[in-house]
């Protein structure tokens, strides 16, 4: 639909922002065009907080509602579904021109949905399909924005100890220069106490960096493992996903074996099942540790502890190069972009050429167009590092019916299936 709309140089920004929703939820992409010449395509209803997107988005079950009413009114059901097809059209046209024009992806509303969300709702599939690809197409500029920033960092860090290092010598000082093991890393920083927190700190659903969770005790009970603030760290109902894991990853016995992050112990119980021949495991919680010792993990047949952070003991592993024909990782307390690193620069040493290795995936999984963006998201990094991914759905109950985020602070988990991932070397 076009039509001709006032400049709208010198309108209120409340009434232009309005204009820009209107003229989004009739797709008037001539009105549209016109209004993003000087409004932002990221307004938000204040009633709402619909965008511009969810209006878009929004106007197709509405005007389907309309014509199946006005259908059965007059008893005619021949052009329903052709009518769709064409709100449907002028829909993604629209939501294309405004991802084009900045428009926000993942922008919520009072109903917390996103755009995406919202059509997945709808059963709005294309139109599903193409948030997910704008989210995809966000998050690889953000990770690569945000690689060049740490490089960046790095430099001016590195710049700015050299010149102190220089002055002091050339005034005369003595300098020490701070060894580094032999595996090149350096030795970690002792804990420091960790800083009191505010209110709005301790109520926020946030995860808690590495550093605060080592430092931190945890919680057992045959059901979950909890941080200290109610955070499930993992859960029973991962059962049934790490025994398919285990599945897939070791086909035989006497297999060499890494997993990385114990935890309840579930999938190294599963590991334990298929004779391996052996079995090495990373885990860097104290407690976690003294219940490993105490369930005698540390004297199982083959079985190796390595006590701490993966960051430190995987480069100590390839230099004495120990190859495993699995490996899986499950942390917690760390972002995507540990996992990248891990995958990026290390799996490559540590995976025999025929080998296959998985993590948990639960990236973005309080949320299925997240879920669904890193999905494609961490294929297309696989595929950078070297690396091909096979996915196999398994379903997921309903874990709120079912009892499970009773006494979890934050539920990581509202998607129906789980997507697992099985990687190998390309080629």
């Amino acid at each position: 639909m076009e039509s001709d709309t006032p400049s709208a140089s010198d309108q209120d920004p409340a009434i232009q922002g309005q204009l820009i929703l209107l003229a989004a939820s009739h797709h008037d992409l001539g009105s549209l065009r016109t209004l993003l010449r000087t409004g932002p395509a990221n307004v938000q209803d204040p009633e709402t907080s619909f965008t511009p997107l969810h209006a878009a988005i929004a106007a197709c079950d509405l005007t389907r509602r309309a014509k199946l009413a006005n259908g059965i009114c007059n008893g005619d059901h021949s052009n329903e579904s052709i009518g769709q097809e064409d709100i449907e059209g002028s829909a993604g046209e629209t939501v294309k021109l405004l991802l084009q024009r900045g428009a926000i992806w993942n922008d919520v509303d009072k109903n917390d949905e996103t755009p995406g969300c919202l059509a997945l709702r709808l059963g709005l599939r294309e139109l599903y399909s193409t948030m997910v690809d704008a989210g995809v197409r966000a998050e690889m500029l953000l990770n690569r924005l945000d690689e060049y920033q740490k490089l960046k960092d790095q430099d001016s860090t590195e710049e700015a100890e050299e010149d102190a290092i220089s002055d002091q010598v050339a005034q005369g000082a003595d300098v020490t220069i701070t060894a580094h093991d032999e595996d090149g890393i350096g030795n970690p920083p002792k804990p420091t106490e960790q800083e009191p927190q505010s209110p709005s700190d301790t109520q926020s659903d946030a995860i808690p960096n590495t550093s605060s969770y080592l430092r931190s005790p945890v919680s057992f009970s045959p059901s979950r493992l909890l941080d200290s603030s109610a955070n499930g760290v993992m859960m029973s109902w991962e059962t049934p996903l790490m025994r398919r894991t285990a599945e897939l990853l070791c086909p035989g016995p006497e297999l060499k074996i890494l997993n990385i992050g114990h935890g309840m112990g579930i999938i190294d119980n599963f590991f334990q099942t298929k004779s391996p021949s052996q079995h090495h495991i990373i885990e860097a919680h104290p407690s976690v540790l003294s219940q490993m010792l105490e369930n005698g993990w540390y004297n199982k047949p083959g079985v190796t502890v390595h006590e701490g952070k993966w960051q430190d003991i995987c480069p100590k592993l390839i230099e004495q190069e120990t190859m495993f024909d699995a490996i899986y990782f499950d942390t917690f307390a760390e972002d995507y972009s540990a996992l990248r690193t891990f995958f990026s620069d290390l799996v490559l040493g540590l995976l025999d050429e025929k080998g296959g290795w998985g993590f948990f995936n639960g990236l973005g999984a309080d949320r299925q167009i997240c879920y669904d963006v890193y999905a494609k998201v961490t294929e297309m990094d696989l595929f950078e590092a070297g690396f091909e991914v096979e996915w196999e759905d398994l379903e997921v109950p309903d874990l709120e019916r079912e009892g499970e985020w009773d006494g979890v602070r934050r539920k990581y988990w509202a998607c129906q299936q789980y997507k697992l991932p099985i990687c190998r070397f390309t080629g």
